[in-house]
């Protein structure tokens, strides 16, 4: 455990049952933190709370939350305000892929489009569900005298990606959210920032075929794909006393892809 200042301070983590959000809720646990871990599917929660506690966590609990739905939203906040006195850090990690060409042309006509329900499904979790979240818990902060927001962005929400319509601008707009929201809360010592991965080596990101796999390290300079741990250990540092000053920003974790592209 470091001088991070997340002893005890609560932690509501989206998206926590795997991947990225998983491994960010056990590297909070690691510092102390009451971890509350949130999550539209509740497989393995038990597993997931048993580990938060092992590593670490001064508390922990895992609530199934289908974060576009304002009043299951609404009542976790508040009964962790009431059981643990607050929220101190939110990381808006939850997050869905439905990738569609947005018009795909084969021999002289239309063979795919992108639907609505792909538009709106990604729309609904990764953009409405971090507004939701936010503005759930700015009150709690604001009462409690401060805290931090940290959004998941990607690199694709920087410079779009082929097949992503949907997705990429999910992400850009997290990036205008995160910077609008430091203009409102800074006033309140609530810092909001964003993290942008690069390609991350996740359950999901591995089951590519291995050619897609290969082009990803290629465009990637540090010669590696990231592991979660790449991104957990941001969001911690970011929330943490270590990065009081650091508000309104975009921290890309991505090997030097941005610039590789």
């Amino acid at each position: 455990m470091n001088n991070t200042g997340l002893k005890d301070k609560v932690v509501i983590v989206t998206g926590a049952a795997a991947g990225i959000g998983r491994t960010t809720a056990i590297h909070f646990a690691r510092e102390g933190a009451k971890v509350a871990a949130w999550d539209v599917t509740d497989r393995d929660a038990d597993v997931l709370v048993a580990s938060l506690r092992e590593a670490g966590a001064t508390d922990a609990k895992f609530t199934r939350i289908d974060v576009t739905r304002k009043d299951e939203v609404e009542t976790a906040v508040a009964d962790l305000a009431a059981s643990w006195g607050g929220v101190h850090v939110l990381v808006n990690n939850a997050g869905i892929l439905r990738d569609s060409q947005l018009v795909k042309w084969k021999d002289g006509a239309i063979a795919s489009v992108m639907t609505d329900e792909q538009f709106d499904a990604v729309i609904n979790v990764n953009l409405k569900g971090v507004f939701v979240c936010t503005r759930a818990v700015v009150p709690t902060m604001i009462a409690g005298g401060g805290g931090v927001i940290l959004n998941a962005s990607s690199v694709v929400g920087l410079y779009g990606n082929f097949g992503q319509t949907n997705y990429a601008a999910t992400k850009a707009a997290v990036i205008n959210m995160t910077g609008t929201w430091a203009r409102e809360l800074g006033r309140y010592q609530i810092r909001v920032n964003a993290v942008a991965p690069g390609f991350i080596a996740t359950e999901m990101v591995q089951a590519m075929p291995p050619k897609v796999l290969e082009s990803m390290v290629a465009h990637t300079p540090i010669g590696r794909m990231g592991k979660p741990e790449d991104i957990a250990q941001a969001y911690v540092w970011l929330a943490s006393d270590q990065a009081s000053f650091v508000h309104g920003t975009v921290l890309s974790v991505d090997g030097g892809i941005v610039v590789g592209t």
